[in-house]
């Protein structure tokens, strides 16, 4: 929680929606979305006494997400972070990326 209101606002301008779980169904965090003029688009807890509604048919694209980080998971190195640099770190995660691409746009 302390280190997400700092990074929303430096990325709140270059996002329109935060696709989320329930584990991110905080007043805090739909504040500080409201406040960047991000939209929210988490389930509520069923905890929580008042549902606030959320957009079904974007949530349904955290599914796409979701499983794009389970196949690049596969590769040990992304999964396990073995590269010390961040530069070669996701220079490895592009070359998984182009791997799992390659066999939509190319027909062998």
């Amino acid at each position: 929680m302390k280190g997400f209101g700092p990074l929303v606002r430096m990325l709140g301008d270059r996002i329109e929606a935060l696709l989320a779980d329930k584990g991110y169904d905080a007043d805090a965090i739909r504040a500080e979305l409201a406040a960047a003029g991000v939209e929210a688009v988490i389930p509520t807890k069923t905890n929580r006494r008042i549902p606030i509604p959320h957009d079904r048919v974007k949530y349904r694209w955290r599914n796409l997400v979701e499983r794009l980080f389970s196949k690049l998971k596969n590769w040990r190195r992304v999964a396990t972070r073995y590269d010390k640099t961040k530069a070669s770190y996701l220079g490895f995660v592009t070359l998984a990326s182009i791997k799992l691409w390659l066999p939509f746009v190319h027909d062998a």
